[in-house]
Formats: structure tokens, sequence, C-alpha cells
């Protein structure tokens, strides 16, 4: 099985959470929103899971096991 390159993966994974947060602090915001969806979106594929949760807790596994 291929894997998707460390540096990549913790890149995305950073502005996921980085989305999230803003996300937190303006809900409403349709761009904020989007940028979210967009990253944890990316994850799913790079991480080849259905979900952005268990896109981003294979990634967060993935990342520790360095």
């Amino acid at each position: 099985m291929l894997l998707p390159d460390k540096p990549k993966v913790i890149r995305i994974l950073h502005r996921y959470r980085l989305w999230e947060r803003r996300l937190w602090d303006m809900p409403t915001d349709a761009v904020v929103r989007r940028r979210f969806e967009d990253a944890g979106y990316t994850l799913c594929i790079l991480m080849g899971r259905r979900t952005a949760r268990e896109a981003v807790l294979a990634a967060e596994h993935y990342v520790g096991s360095a």
C-alpha cells in the first residue's frame, strides 16, 4: 500500500485544524465552512478514509508514528 508523504499530511492536518478553529469562531461564514470542508476532504483522499473524522484520526496516528 502506498503511503502519503508525511510532511504533506502534516500540512493538511494543520490546515484542517486552523479552519476548524475559525469555524468555531465564525460558524455562519460560508467561506470558512467551505475551506474547512475542503481540508477534511483532502485528508479523506490522502488517508483513504470515508469521513473527515476517520481521516483526521488516521492522519494523527500516521504522523505520530514517525
